[in-house]
């Protein structure tokens, strides 16, 4: 495969292209736009989020494995599972993962932060990207030393009243965990109830918060159905992207910029089909190197998820509900009525 560009003068040009429109490229598609002197492409695999269980916080389980919006990885073997393979999730959407994902709005810790600062990485300590965070969030709490008001991105307290994660929490705390009433705020470390990326019992996500205001500028063209082939170069400089739009196989150049946010696996096998990796693996599968990156596709790591599944002595659960037709069709007009009850919870309650 050559990885030179291949760029006719008929090929439409745009300031930006943006691979990806997903947690990442849904912002930089409206950041990038937002002055109206510069012309932005977006690019994104999937279909437009119009499934309607995207919007339904519940919703997360019906995409779960949804072939449609979601790519379905799996895991290589894992020789510490004993060979098991691990199913990977990941949004092919508009809003990407946020599109699908379980909803929680957790930062991470203050001290991971400082640590990428420590190693040399300047600009993203906490301290640093802290007002970055407060700038996106619009937070139902209001704003706070940790917290803002006003941005793109909502973040609510849960609307569901839920008995089973007061008694977890009670019984943390009892057994000696101090409470903890932000997870986001001044320490991770603690037992509370977990915030969402929900408005009015609705997901948030990264297209809906930012992608939706900015969709009718006149330089910004959205693409879907559009996976990226191959980022073009002329010599080293990309210039510009080809991607598969149903039968046709694309072209568009960029005069300023590619911006490559197709996530954390899609990423970096774009770069590598590109011709940007580790030389022997590209040249092993008949890909020009462009340039020999050895940490391209390397170092992922992940964390387990191991489920406890318990049997409640009340029929106070989410599966009673989901179990009994009655209750079911209830909660779906309540749903449906008043954007509350059982389909506004997200993927954890408590924590």
């Amino acid at each position: 495969m050559n990885a030179t560009s291949s760029l006719a003068p008929t090929d439409p040009e745009f300031d930006y292209i943006i691979v990806g429109a997903g947690s990442a490229g849904c912002v930089l598609a409206n950041r990038l736009s937002a002055n109206g002197k510069h012309s932005v492409l977006l690019l994104e695999a999937g279909p437009k989020d119009s499934n309607i269980w995207i919007h339904v916080p519940l919703g997360y389980g019906k995409l779960f494995k949804e072939k449609s919006v979601n790519w379905m990885y799996q895991t290589e073997p894992e020789p510490e599972l004993k060979g098991r393979q691990v199913f990977q999730p990941r949004g092919k959407t508009l809003g990407g993962s946020s599109s699908i994902n379980g909803l929680l709005y957790v930062r991470g810790q203050h001290e991971d932060y400082d640590r990428w600062r420590q190693l040399g990485n300047t600009g993203w300590g906490y301290d640093d990207v802290l007002p970055y965070f407060k700038r996106a969030e619009n937070q139902s709490r209001g704003a706070d030393q940790y917290h803002g008001t006003g941005g793109p991105l909502p973040v609510s307290n849960m609307i569901v009243t839920d008995p089973l994660s007061k008694a977890f929490i009670d019984a943390a705390v009892e057994s000696g965990l101090p409470y903890n009433p932000d997870f986001n705020g001044a320490t991770q470390e603690g037992v509370g109830l977990f915030q969402t990326t929900t408005r009015n019992g609705r997901r948030a996500s990264t297209s809906v918060a930012y992608l939706g205001p900015a969709k009718s500028r006149s330089n910004l063209k959205i693409e879907t159905s559009a996976h990226a082939q191959r980022i073009l170069f002329e010599g080293r400089r990309a210039v510009g992207v080809e991607y598969r739009q149903g039968a046709a196989l694309r072209r568009a150049r960029a005069r300023r910029e590619v911006v490559v946010s197709s996530g954390a696996y899609n990423s970096p096998q774009l770069l590598q089909l590109s011709g940007v990796g580790p030389g022997d693996l590209l040249r092993k599968h008949g890909i020009e190197v462009v340039l020999d990156a050895a940490g391209v596709g390397h170092d992922l790591q992940d964390h387990m998820q191991v489920r406890i599944v318990m049997r409640c002595s009340q029929k106070i659960t989410l599966n009673d509900t989901i179990n009994h037709p009655l209750r079911r069709t209830m909660a779906g007009a309540r749903y449906a009525l008043f954007r509350k009850g059982w389909l506004t919870i997200a993927a954890g309650t408590a924590g």
